[in-house]
């Protein structure tokens, strides 16, 4: 049961994670969720870290797509000057945002990774689509309203997850 929460890595910011890692194991396209992901959920215009990293992707010919729980005008404004395409109401912790994206690019399950700072939505829907996750350490110590729920249950997974999988270490990047 507590594999439905396991992610594949966990690395403290997406940032590090270089387009060469990613293409070593095969990784062909990046799903990312939104708030304290890839950007603080109260700062949509990133940070030049996020816009350096999305270059990297970018002149890789790594696609980066926002998979978000928020509404469409929600992740429009925040992508707006990212200029990022995105799936929104994805029903995280369901799968159907990530084989939505997944199917229009065309790609195998193999071939894509979910990036997410929440095991509750993030983790459960990669490990639902049966495709790899990145884990990664919240942008900000807060949270929306709606995420703090999530929050609490998740300190109670993540003690459950340890205890079985005493292996989980935070890294610094995929090859750490």
């Amino acid at each position: 049961m507590l594999d439905k929460f396991k992610p594949t890595w966990m690395v403290n910011t997406i940032y590090a994670v270089s387009p060469d890692q990613l293409k070593e194991r095969g990784i062909r396209a990046v799903f990312s969720d939104l708030d304290n992901t890839l950007i603080a959920w109260n700062n949509p215009d990133g940070t030049p870290e996020l816009r350096q990293w999305m270059s990297s992707l970018k002149e890789a010919g790594i696609p980066l797509i926002v998979i978000s729980n928020n509404s469409k005008a929600r992740v429009a404004k925040a992508t707006k000057n990212l200029d990022l395409p995105f799936v929104s109401r994805s029903l995280k912790p369901l799968s159907f945002g990530i084989e939505r994206a997944r199917k229009k690019l065309g790609l195998k399950k193999s071939e894509v990774v979910m990036v997410g700072d929440q095991l509750m939505t993030d983790m459960i829907a990669a490990n639902e689509a049966g495709v790899r996750s990145i884990l990664v350490k919240p942008l900000l110590d807060t949270d929306k309203w709606d995420t703090r729920i999530n929050r609490f249950f998740e300190r109670i997974v993540w003690h459950k997850l340890r205890n079985e999988y005493p292996d989980l270490q935070w890294q610094e990047d995929l090859n750490d």
